[in-house]
């Protein structure tokens, strides 16, 4: 019995010695970021440098490559190295206790850190979950019949800025999720395929560029036609007119760490192309290996490896939009990462009514962060997929269909700082200055934001300088302004040109049904959106 007992300690022992676990290795410096300084074009695309000029950011040594030699040199000690991160400066390797040690004397190495930050198991109540839910036209179009889309956009005013011309055109947005099967053949994405504007994309879970295969949750796919979906008169998505690179970071059959890498790579080469707009609709806190699972407390914006690269992104000039996630109803509750970064604008879902998705993950952050920052339509969100329009719920498409409102935002206040959009998104939501928990600030409301934004850039007085009256009209309305009109139309709710009225300052609308209206009018000066209620 003792002899057993003591070959049964010695196995334990041994298997205990050499069982591995995901490691990050960080590198001291970079040798050879000076080539990088004199010719920055050798790592990043002049979209990504005149991004970065554009807002006033500085290149540092976060955006230099990893030192290749040293990536070397950890393969020849005999680790397979397949991911790395330069905002980072390091790489992920498997190691046992008695590697990890080793790899901290490499004189070229900082430190190493396990991806396991509680050793017994974090939060895991035992239910695992997927942490996401399941035409050619002209660019610029303007009179879109929304059809079931027409309610979401509205919920978030969304509708002047695309009335106005704002529909996401010169904006780039990474889709960073599980996989984009049917984009490239569906008559739902025919419109964005046949206008150029998938840039490119990468799956860096099988580390190839085959982003469209049907072995690959369809989930992305959502997402996408949630913003740039287009099915003639029956739905289109929040901003049209961006442009898209699509990234495969998400293994939904598995539930591993390294898909906080694969989301890093994906963003690093996002930053690379010089995108604008990262939308998410991902996120983490149990894994299939217990050991790797996170705690409430470890949402607090720093503690998991994508939660800073996420902020790395922002700070770059992207603007990062994470799902909240779905958990209310569960015993977590709460957000989930990288929705807990502080610089990540983090996006809650509603119904049809504004009131909070029974599902949408509560905030705050484990450090009292308000999160989420504000909400979207998540409950039976339209969208188009493949062949047609569907709807589907949860955060990952109250966030897309923020994103595409972004983008949209971006568009007509291009010179705006990421913390004033941020900032603005939030004051103008619909609880601001309260909030809730589930729903953060409120409703976002993107009108309200863009009218605000050109207030403050002294865009006010194209503002001040016309008014309707009398407004709601019976049947002539006058428009006042000392700027030559040159054009007025008269546009439904559902985005259709109802007519183009007369230059003069009076017109008659008396044949016009009753309801609500948009008038664009445009002046030898400006461009004005108003709403108007005929009678």
């Amino acid at each position: 019995m003792k002899k057993i007992l003591s070959v049964f300690i010695f196995l334990v022992f041994t298997f205990s010695n050499a069982q591995t676990e995901l490691v990050f290795v960080f590198f001291k410096d970079k040798p050879n970021k000076a080539a990088f300084y004199a010719n920055p074009s050798i790592e990043l695309s002049q979209k990504s440098l005149d991004r970065r000029t554009r807002l006033g950011i500085a290149l540092n040594d976060q955006d230099a490559p990893v030192e290749a030699s040293y990536i070397q040199n950890v393969r020849d000690l005999g680790y397979v190295v397949t991911d790395y991160s330069k905002w980072l400066n390091g790489v992920a390797v498997n190691a046992t206790a008695a590697q990890i040690m080793q790899l901290q004397t490499l004189s070229f190495v900082q430190s190493v850190e396990s991806f396991i930050k509680h050793p017994n198991g974090g939060k895991n109540d035992g239910k695992k979950v997927n942490k996401f839910d399941e035409f050619n036209n002209t660019i610029g179009k303007t009179d879109f019949n929304y059809g079931t889309g027409l309610s979401q956009i509205n919920q978030i005013n969304l509708r002047p800025l695309h009335i106005a011309g704002y529909t996401g055109a010169g904006v780039t947005i990474a889709i960073i999720d599980t996989g984009f099967p049917t984009v490239n053949t569906g008559s739902a994405y025919a419109r964005i395929r046949n206008n150029g504007q998938i840039k490119g994309g990468y799956n860096f879970i099988n580390k190839n560029a085959d982003i469209y295969s049907y072995s690959l949750n369809n989930h992305g796919s959502y997402c996408l036609g949630t913003i740039a979906g287009y099915v003639n008169n029956t739905f289109v998505g929040s901003a049209p007119d961006a442009d898209f690179y699509l990234y495969a970071s998400e293994d939904a059959v598995n539930e591993i760490p390294e898909e906080q890498l694969y989301w890093t790579e994906a963003a690093e080469e996002a930053d690379r192309k010089g995108v604008d707009v990262i939308t998410t609709s991902l996120g983490y806190y149990d894994f299939d290996d217990s050991r790797y699972n996170l705690l409430y407390s470890d949402m607090n914006g720093t503690t998991s490896f994508i939660a800073r690269a996420a902020q790395i992104a922002v700070e770059k000039g992207i603007f990062v939009l994470a799902a909240a996630g779905n958990e209310a109803q569960n015993s977590w509750h709460y957000i989930i990462t990288p929705a807990d970064n502080e610089k990540v604008f983090t996006v809650g879902a509603v119904n049809s009514s504004g009131a909070s998705s029974s599902f949408s993950s509560y905030g705050p952050n484990s450090v009292g962060i308000i999160k989420p920052d504000a909400s979207a339509r998540g409950s039976s969100t339209a969208m188009g997929y493949n062949n047609g329009a569907t709807t589907n719920s949860g955060t990952s498409f109250a966030t897309p269909l923020a994103a595409g409102g972004v983008a949209c935002l971006l568009q007509a206040i291009p010179t705006k700082s990421l913390t004033e959009v941020r900032n603005l998104l939030r004051e103008k939501s619909s609880l601001y200055p309260n909030h809730t928990d589930p729903m953060g600030y409120g409703i976002l409301n993107f009108g309200n934001s863009l009218t605000t934004a050109q207030l403050a850039t002294g865009e006010s007085s194209t503002k001040s300088s016309l008014k309707i009256y009398p407004n709601p009209v019976k049947s002539t309305f006058t428009i006042s302004t000392a700027e030559k009109i040159l054009s007025v139309d008269l546009y439904d709710v559902l985005g259709r040109k109802i007519q183009a009225l007369t230059n003069d300052k009076t017109n008659n609308i008396d044949r016009v049904a009753k309801g609500v209206y948009f008038i664009k009018i445009k002046t030898d000066k400006n461009e004005f959106i108003e709403k108007i209620l005929k009678q």
